[in-house]
């Protein structure tokens, strides 16, 4: 049976969502949850808004970290419920409020264990959304020297059964990167275009020749995932042919290698097609993040916990197409993710009525137990 406080420390979370490295009264909530559980120290302001709770054993061992995630989404609720967002445009539409209780919950089981070594680390990061946050913690000194050894987290997933544990080799979830690409020909009078170098054609033509990269099957290696997310040109003013326009665009692919290379592609497409259409141009690349590696180690702890706790496990066979900063864990430690099933009927992630199933806590709760528990005994 699952702890009430567990389940009001996930409700007071979801009413008091906060955005991508202003998650400052999420980390003072989490911190005084915990701090009544006696860890063994608790650093803050961790890569930004970043809390840890360390428990250490007796002596010197395996150092293991459970992560989850302090930040929201600008999105407005549409739930009614009396746990609903009191902060308006702002909610947590991606389950980081279930994850947080989660590893919360934890501490009730680490202070009444008696491992004979080793230490537990609960790593409350921030801005996972912008992807910076996992890459700010990476190069806090105070995270370096924990010298942990292995970094787990689990990610809830609506469209899944209830429950069960969703395995996937190699890789969690994919490498995605943003872009923005600014564009600038001519104005002139809108009855005169020759006299001006509108870039809409130009802009078409970046649109088109961009998509014929995609391969959008994901069981292929060379999947590539190339998704306009907003175009802007000129005003509305009927007598004016515009002079800028932008482009933004987010990519995916399921390596670095491809991601590279994609890179190389975009930016030759869009330098030829600009000086076809006589347009000067600029490419911002921003919010990257790495595809979350799966070690074969660390991904074996997290099958054994799922077939020891009789959860039904599912194997998916190639990533999740999200973006998941987890990944930058995964270029310096030993690092596993896996999925955690929300229920078929469950909205899908970062829709407006999402909202985490409680139900699910304390099979997430068990999973870490269970890993930490058979690290710690080896």
């Amino acid at each position: 049976m699952i702890n009430p406080e567990i389940i009001n420390l996930r409700k007071e979370l979801h009413r008091n969502p906060e955005l991508s490295s202003f998650e400052y009264g999420t980390a003072k909530r989490i911190r005084r949850f915990i701090e009544k559980h006696n860890p063994t120290d608790i650093l803050e302001n961790i890569g930004g808004t970043g809390l840890v709770a360390i428990y250490k054993y007796q002596k010197k061992g395996k150092s293991i970290t459970i992560r989850c995630e302090l930040d929201a989404l600008p999105i407005q609720e549409e739930n009614e419920f009396k746990h609903q967002s009191k902060k308006e445009g702002i909610s947590h539409k991606c389950g980081h409020d279930g994850h947080m209780a989660i590893v919360s919950g934890l501490i009730f089981w680490l202070k009444n264990q008696s491992f004979n070594s080793g230490e537990i680390i609960l790593l409350f990061q921030p801005a996972e959304e912008n992807g910076k946050g996992a890459n700010r913690v990476l190069k806090d000194e105070r995270f370096k020297s924990l010298k942990t050894d292995y970094v787990f987290a689990l990610h809830n997933i609506p469209k899944e059964p209830l429950n069960g544990i969703i395995l996937i080799d190699k890789r969690f979830s994919a490498e995605v990167q943003s872009f923005i690409v600014s564009v600038k020909g001519k104005k002139s009078h809108a009855s005169e275009p020759e006299n001006g170098i509108n870039p809409a054609l130009g802009l078409s033509n970046i649109i088109t020749t961009l998509s014929k990269l995609e391969v959008v099957k994901p069981e292929d290696k060379n999947f590539t995932l190339m998704t306009p997310v907003h175009i802007n040109m000129g005003q509305i003013a009927y007598g004016i042919s515009p002079a800028n326009g932008e482009l933004h665009y987010t990519v995916r692919t399921w390596n670095r290698k491809n991601m590279s290379a994609l890179r190389v592609q975009i930016n030759e497409i869009i330098q030829q097609i600009c000086q076809i259409h006589k347009l000067q141009y600029e490419i911002v690349w921003l919010e990257y993040f790495p595809a979350a590696a799966n070690d074969i180690e660390s991904n074996n702890f997290i099958e054994k916990a799922a077939k020891e706790n009789n959860y039904k496990i599912s194997e998916r066979p190639y990533p999740f197409k999200f973006g998941e900063d987890f990944g930058w864990f995964s270029r310096e430690y030993k690092t596993a993710m896996f999925g955690l099933g929300a229920g078929l009927d469950t909205p899908a992630l970062h829709n407006a009525d999402y909202d985490f199933p409680d139900e699910i806590i304390e099979t997430g709760i068990t999973m870490f137990k269970s890993i930490i528990s058979n690290i710690m005994k080896e």
